[in-house]
């Protein structure tokens, strides 16, 4: 058995879509980065890498490559856990969270939990999303930006 932690953070900035998860929420700002700056699909990306001992995706999606720009994380996160499989491992569970004041995010919970939950080939329970404000402190409590941690549990097959 092996835990990775993965952690996540973008600039909310305007004229940008906002994606958690793979889904589309209703926000006037969106998140800036090279891809579709994902932070919650990102962070669990990162976790399973970590998991796994083989990097993170900046190194794996590197943004100074021009064929990630715009990318749907969701597609990213499908090839992480296709690398994972290969390297003979079974993902067990995820629990994420994100940070951000607004906008609200419970009534997204369970569309990004079905949508990372499909992207990884896990059942829906063992993919857990929760989200929190930071109490107007700091730069997600200003709404500056949005961050997301991630942890997982993964297991080895035939060691």
């Amino acid at each position: 058995m092996r835990i990775g932690h993965g952690y996540d953070v973008h600039k909310l900035v305007e004229d940008r879509k906002l994606i958690l998860g793979g889904v589309e929420i209703p926000y006037e700002k969106g998140l800036l980065g090279h891809s579709d700056a994902d932070v919650l699909t990102h962070a669990l990306m990162d976790a399973l890498l970590g998991a796994a001992a083989l990097g993170d995706i900046g190194k794996l999606f590197p943004d100074n490559d021009p064929s990630y720009s715009g990318a749907d994380s969701i597609e990213l996160l499908k090839k992480v856990c296709a690398l994972l499989r290969e390297k003979g491992y079974t993902i067990c569970n995820a629990d994420c969270t994100v940070i951000a004041q607004k906008p609200k995010l419970s009534p997204y919970i369970v569309r990004m939990r079905e949508r990372l939950a499909r992207a990884m080939g896990a059942d829906l329970e063992d993919v857990s999303v929760k989200a929190t404000t930071e109490e107007k402190m700091g730069f997600t409590g200003e709404g500056r930006g949005i961050s997301a941690h991630a942890v997982v549990l993964i297991e080895k097959q035939n060691r």
